[in-house]
Parts: C-alpha cells; sequence; structure tokens
C-alpha cells in the first residue's frame, strides 16, 4: 500500500487540477475564450504573416494585412446572411400562411388520433402562446445581453491576434523557459506539431464549409428547394460542431423547407441531400483534406462538444475539438500524462488490456478472461 502512495497522490491532484481547470475556464469564459480563438486564428495566419516578412513588408504592416483579410472573410458572410434574411422576411406572409396550413393539418392528424376537437386544442395553443410571449421577452432580454457579450468578443479578437502574433518570441521563450534545457526538444516537437494541426484542421474547416456550402446550396437549387443557398450555409457553418450541430442544421433545414411549402415532398429532399451530401464528406472528402491528424475518438469529441457548450456557449463547442487535439498532442510527449493522451485518443489496444505480465508490463499471460 505504501509504495502505491504516491501514485495515488499524483492521480488525485491531476483530477483536481483537471476540476480546477473546468472552474476557471466557467468563471472566466469571456476573458478566456477571445482569447484562445484569437491563439487559434493567429495560428492559421502565420503562413501569410512569414510570407510577407519574408517580401520585406514592415512588422506591423505584416500583421495587420493577416487581420484585415479576416475582417472582410467576417463582413463577406454577415452580408451574405443579411441578404438571405432579407429575402426570408420578403416571404413572410407566405410564410405564415404555409405555417397555418401545416398546423390545421398537424391538428386535423391530432383530432383523428386522440378526440380532441380542433376548437379546443386552438384555445389550448392560445392559452400557451401568451405564456411563450412572456417567456419571450425575458429571452429577448437575454439575447441583448448575449448580443453586446458578441460585439465586445469581436472587438477584442482583432487585438488579441495582433498582440499574440506581435510579442510571439515573448510568448514562445515564456513557454521554453517553463522546462528544463533537458526536454526542450520535446517543446520543440510539440510546439511545431501543435502550430502543424491547429493550421491544417482549421483551414480544413474553411475549405469544408465552402464546398459543403456549395454542394448543399446547389444541388437544393436544382430540386427547386427555396432558400437552398440559406439552408446550405447554415448546415455548413453548424457542420462545424461534431455531431450536435449537423443534427440542429437538419432541424433547421426542415424548419425553412416547411415555412416555404405546403407539402412534404421537399421536407424528403431536403433530408436526403443532406444525408447525401454529408455521407460524402464524412467519408471521402474531409479525411482528405483534414487527414488523420487529429485522432480524437469520438467519445470524447462528444463529451469535449457538450462540455464546451456547457462551459463557454457557442465558441467552445466550436474550439472543444482543437483544444482536445492540443491537449492530446501534449499529453503524448508527457511521461507523466500519457495515459491522458491514450484515453482522448482513437488508437484500441491490438491486445485486451487485461493481458498483464509480472511488474506491470503487458504482455501475453492473461489474469482476467
Amino acid at each position: 500500500m505504501q509504495n502505491h502512495y504516491p501514485l495515488t497522490v499524483k492521480r488525485s491532484i491531476e483530477l483536481l487540477g483537471l476540476c480546477l481547470v473546468v472552474a476557471i475556464l466557467a468563471v472566466g469564459q469571456d476573458i478566456i475564450m477571445p482569447i484562445v480563438m484569437a491563439f487559434f486564428i493567429s495560428i492559421m495566419l502565420l503562413p501569410i504573416y512569414r510570407k510577407l516578412m519574408k517580401w520585406r513588408f514592415p512588422e506591423i504592416a505584416a500583421i495587420i494585412i493577416p487581420i484585415i483579410l479576416v475582417a472582410i472573410f467576417i463582413a463577406g458572410i454577415i452580408w451574405f446572411f443579411s441578404i438571405q434574411i432579407g429575402n426570408l422576411v420578403s416571404d413572410f406572409p407566405q410564410i405564415k400562411e404555409n405555417v397555418n396550413n401545416h398546423l390545421h393539418n398537424l391538428q386535423e392528424w391530432f383530432s383523428s388520433l386522440t378526440g380532441i376537437k380542433i376548437s379546443e386544442q386552438t384555445e389550448f395553443l392560445r392559452t400557451k402562446s401568451d405564456d411563450m410571449m412572456a417567456m419571450g421577452g425575458k429571452m429577448a432580454g437575454g439575447f441583448a445581453g448575449t448580443l453586446s457579450g458578441l460585439l465586445v468578443f469581436l472587438g477584442l479578437l482583432p487585438i488579441y491576434i495582433y498582440l499574440i502574433l506581435f510579442y510571439k518570441d515573448i510568448l514562445l521563450k515564456f513557454t521554453f523557459m517553463w522546462f528544463k534545457i533537458d526536454d526542450h526538444a520535446k517543446v520543440k516537437e510539440v510546439v511545431y506539431e501543435t502550430e502543424g494541426i491547429i493550421k491544417n484542421y482549421l483551414i480544413g474547416l474553411l475549405i469544408q464549409v465552402t464546398y459543403m456550402t456549395v454542394l448543399l446550396g446547389g444541388l437544393l437549387m436544382l430540386f427547386g428547394i427555396k432558400h437552398a443557398l440559406l439552408i446550405g450555409v447554415i448546415f455548413a457553418i453548424l457542420n462545424l460542431i461534431p455531431y450536435i450541430g449537423a443534427l440542429i442544421g437538419n432541424i433547421i433545414g426542415v424548419i425553412l423547407t416547411l415555412t416555404s411549402s405546403t407539402e412534404l415532398a421537399p421536407v424528403l429532399t431536403v433530408l436526403l441531400v443532406i444525408a447525401a451530401v454529408q455521407f460524402l464528406d464524412n467519408n471521402i472528402l474531409m479525411p482528405r483534406i483534414v487527414g488523420s491528424k487529429v485522432r480524437i475518438n469520438a467519445l470524447f469529441s462528444i463529451i469535449g462538444v457538450v462540455l464546451g457548450g456547457t462551459i463557454a456557449g457557442i465558441s467552445g463547442m466550436f474550439l472543444s475539438i482543437p483544444i482536445i487535439a492540443v491537449l492530446k498532442i501534449i499529453f503524448d510527449r508527457s511521461e507523466q500524462f500519457r495515459h491522458w493522451g491514450v484515453l482522448l485518443g482513437d488508437e484500441r489496444p491490438a491486445t485486451n488490456p487485461m493481458t498483464l505480465m509480472k511488474f506491470g508490463k503487458w504482455g501475453s499471460k492473461k489474469i482476467i478472461e
């Protein structure tokens, strides 16, 4: 028992440290998440920065130009959404009529199933709509707070990106000074691998959003689905959130289709096209673009997305996978935390882990069948 006590203390400290990190993220999300987002975007902009420095641009210009490119890209997305939402608003009278038709058909089906009259259902819905309006007022106040937080987030982002690129050498020096000189080779390896994975992952996601929007929006337009491009870009962006985003994207696609048509055939078309494009993306396109460098198992991908959403909202859901990927790189290079890297990875053991040799070595002698 005495020999195992130090290991027990180490594991206890690890778990307490994990709880402390989660608590810090939850309390300081408004401060930490813009910094983390700026860090990832800065790494993605490093190739442009280095190319401009190689062309003998002044350092300040080499930093500002990539930031301006990011701002133009975000402004383009906002402009596209404003046009699409404007088209949606212009169709509001038709949308209202279609929604009323769908509700009437649903009430008739529910009445035939339960025997409850349509008038009783309408009265019940009218009563509940008053409660929903009161709840909507509270949600509007919360949305205003969220919108102001988003504006602060977007305002701080370029400042953080500029400062991270400008002071990157200080940050690197601090990182190396944190470790012993004997470990600097491993630290250098981790820095290069982290930069490569984040850069390839984020650039791959941008490419994925582009071709998902073109494929999905184009196919839906060919089938005559209204608001096809809006459905395509919403699904493409939500698909960046692993597992959960695709489900939400399907639901939004169905809702937008129902509001623009009185028939169910377009809804089935949207679902089938989304399923086909998603199959093509998951099995052919995305593995070739991003590659197999971010090897996180599905269980902890889902846990990371849910935990990130709980702690930091939408930004936490988007950033969960690259954060876990960086942590796995660090864990794999550390003797003390290598078991956490095994836990996060998707490499299944070739043999049964219950197969154990003496002195704690993995071997062929089975302790438990």
